[in-house]
């Protein structure tokens, strides 16, 4: 599975490239791009990325959208394909792609979904990330946002597979900061919390207190996030007050009690009626 409409390279506008970009926090991550100059490739597994690779075009990118499954090897390697072959080099990437699966792990959940869950937002963001580096470190500049969350600062009761995987992707992101910080390549780590995004519905987590509760404007998350990416910070923890403080507490608090904590906000049958 693989469509794509190719861009000129007729542009002296940086290249950016965005995967999860059809709704939600990759959306607006490409439309922060867009907005700032940045021509674009995007990437999604879903239809909705042919109407929003259109909304960046009336922001005034070029752009390239590449529907692939990233779950897939075959997936991140045409996605990386497509941007060697537009023949410039990538000046930003913002490895977004990622999905739930909520529920107990001994009896709600599928093998199958939280495989993918790794597979998704785990072994792909390595797999992309490894061809994004080499190419970044072998030009000497480059700016890489990994989407990790706050979930990774927490062992996640009822949501075991998704927490670990972000815990990957936040430590992953800031080893590669230290080992690249004399390449010119910059690393940063987006840690938002609850965004008002399809996540929790993907999810199955709709009756949970933290699927069911207020949350963040993925808009106000990504525009933290590029602009902590443009400064080159090592982290961003996006985007309510209520989320940075979570963040800050997790530092102080033993693993035991903030399993328990997110036992309180993710388990089925819990949320707002």
């Amino acid at each position: 599975m693989g469509t794509r409409k190719a861009m000129s390279t007729a542009t002296q506008r940086p290249l950016a490239l965005v995967t999860g970009a059809s709704s939600g926090i990759g959306y607006e991550l490409a439309r922060q791009f867009a907005d700032n100059g940045f021509d674009l490739v995007v990437t999604a597994e879903d239809a909705e990325l042919v109407s929003a690779a259109e909304r960046f075009r009336e922001d005034g990118a070029q752009v390239t959208a590449v529907r692939v499954d990233l779950a897939t090897a075959g997936g991140v390697d045409e996605l990386y394909g497509t941007v060697r072959a537009a023949g410039r080099p990538l000046a930003a990437a913002a490895l977004n792609a990622g999905v739930g699966a909520g529920g107990a792990f001994a009896t709600d959940t599928e093998l199958a979904d939280e495989l993918r869950v790794i597979d998704l937002n785990v072994r792909s963001t390595v797999h992309l990330a490894k061809y994004v580096v080499r190419d970044m470190v072998a030009r000497g500049e480059g700016r890489i946002l990994f989407s990790s969350s706050i979930a990774a600062t927490m062992p996640g009761a009822f949501q075991a597979v998704y927490n670990a995987s972000k815990s990957f992707v936040q430590s992953f992101a800031v080893a590669l900061r230290e080992e690249l910080k004399d390449s010119g390549v910059t690393i940063t780590s987006l840690m938002p919390g609850p965004t008002d995004t399809e996540f929790f519905e993907r999810a199955d987590m709709l009756d949970t207190r933290v699927g069911s509760g207020p949350k963040d404007d993925p808009s106000d998350v990504a525009r933290m996030g590029f602009q902590a990416l443009m400064s080159g910070d090592e982290r961003v923890i996006a985007a309510s007050m209520k989320t940075k403080l979570q963040g800050r507490a997790s530092g102080a608090l033993p693993d035991g009690a903030k399993a328990k904590m997110h036992r309180k906000m993710a388990e089925p049958g819990k949320g707002k009626r």
